[in-house]
């Protein structure tokens, strides 16, 4: 059973949400912290994504090891993570340990040894989770088109780039750490079979020393051209698309859902079956949605032999663009129900919980329940999710490819 969310700030302005699950034995936690990628400086993109490999390598007066044994001994399963916008510590174990191991990610966060000898082998991790970019080309593909629909520094990678690694040095690392990890807009999401005084308290006590900074308003850049080619000898070819959409905060987000779950929800979905199915067209192709906190983008993707590449492009925005024609009762049922069983899992799961509580915050400045998510699905009509491809259909879209060959972009710069 969920109980109703309850939170509290910390002087220094850390907010913390707290959702009670007594039904449940475990309890997780999600941190957002924003010290992401949009913050690493110029010439030196990897900052954040070394920082964050550093952070479990020693905290708070205990080595890499101890601190490890520490939180194993308690049964938690944690990861770090570094994306655009924060670096999200997540962290889950058994309710009747979270109180214990909160004082640890606390360590973490707040006391880092970031230790000299511990930079290199950070590094290199990095520059081997780069390099294995290089080898796929679909999630190459990817990072550009983020790059070529988001402005800088919102459509820089996260992941770091390559040629900036050997720029990047301890002190800058230990400088962004000192700037940008900072209590002032961190948001602590908590769910799971817990007391919420027994939280607070704990809270109070392992993050009370988080000392605020002030942290520098970000300076919207400009976006590279689009179409973008990368030559790549392969017999097969990569193809991006990306367009303009509502973000989280909308009021009109869950009719972009619906829009985009009609396009991409599954193997019923209208891409799968006219362009793969029916066509045969290409091995994978999919399109999901991408929210920033105030824009919003949806990322279309596929697969293609080289010598249907074009057809396939040009099939596949063709199929975008019929989106509002005869939507059925039926397709959009197909996506409610797929979407309730999500919101099943997540009433099991701590751990989504946790995530979708400190999510909501960042985006809303509230909490969204279940049940009004549940509720707004239910509410969408087909004349409703027409309306929105309608009105929202694409004006212009990004293109991005790689391949043997660049495709001809008509069918893309025809649009407006």
């Amino acid at each position: 059973m969920l109980q109703s969310p309850q939170s509290f700030r910390l002087p220094s302005g850390l907010l913390v949400i707290v959702e009670p699950m007594q039904d449940v034995q475990s309890a997780a936690v999600t941190l957002l912290v924003p010290a992401g990628g949009v913050r690493d400086a110029d010439g030196r993109c990897g900052t954040a994504a070394i920082l964050t490999e550093m952070f479990s390598r020693g905290a708070g007066g205990l080595s890499a090891r101890e601190l490890s044994a520490a939180m194993d001994n308690l049964g938690l399963q944690r990861s770090v993570h570094v994306g655009s916008a924060h670096v999200t510590f997540s962290a889950a174990t058994t309710a009747d340990r979270i109180v214990d191991a909160l004082p640890f990610l606390a360590r973490m966060v707040t006391e880092p040894h970031l230790a000299d000898e511990e930079f290199e082998p950070a590094r290199d991790l990095v520059e081997q989770s780069l390099m294995s970019l290089e080898d796929e080309p679909r999630q190459r593909l990817g990072k550009v088109l983020r790059q070529h629909s988001y402005a800088a520094p919102w459509g820089n990678s996260s992941d770091g780039e390559l040629a900036d690694l050997p720029a990047i040095t301890i002190d800058n690392v230990r400088s962004h750490f000192q700037q940008f990890v900072r209590p002032d807009e961190a948001i602590l999401g908590i769910a799971g079979n817990v007391d919420f005084d027994q939280i607070r308290n704990t809270v109070e006590t392992a993050f009370g020393h988080w000392k605020s900074g002030s942290v520098l308003e970000l300076v919207k850049g400009t976006l590279p051209p689009s179409p973008c080619h990368i030559e790549h000898d392969s017999a097969q070819t990569h193809i991006g698309l990306a367009w303009n959409t509502v973000p989280y905060r909308d009021e009109r987000y869950y009719e972009a859902w619906a829009a985009v779950s009609l396009l991409s929800g599954g193997m019923s979905s209208r891409l799968f079956t006219e362009v793969r199915e029916r066509r045969g067209l290409c091995y994978a192709i999919s399109a999901s949605l991408s929210t920033l906190r105030e824009e919003g983008r949806v990322f279309a993707y596929a697969g293609t032999t080289t010598e249907r590449a074009q057809e396939t492009l040009d099939v596949t925005v063709a199929e975008i663009l019929r989106l509002h024609e005869g939507i059925t009762e039926d397709e959009l049922q197909r996506c409610k129900a797929r979407a309730k069983s999500s919101l099943i899992m997540q009433q099991e799961s701590t751990t989504s919980r946790a995530s979708s509580l400190a999510r909501d915050m960042y985006h809303l400045g509230r909490v969204v329940t279940l049940d009004e998510i549940n509720s707004r699905i239910n509410a969408l009509g087909t004349t409703q999710v027409r309306d929105f491809a309608i009105e929202y259909a694409p004006k212009s879209m990004v293109l991005v490819t790689i391949g043997p060959h660049a495709l001809n972009p008509a069918c893309v710069s025809s649009l407006g």
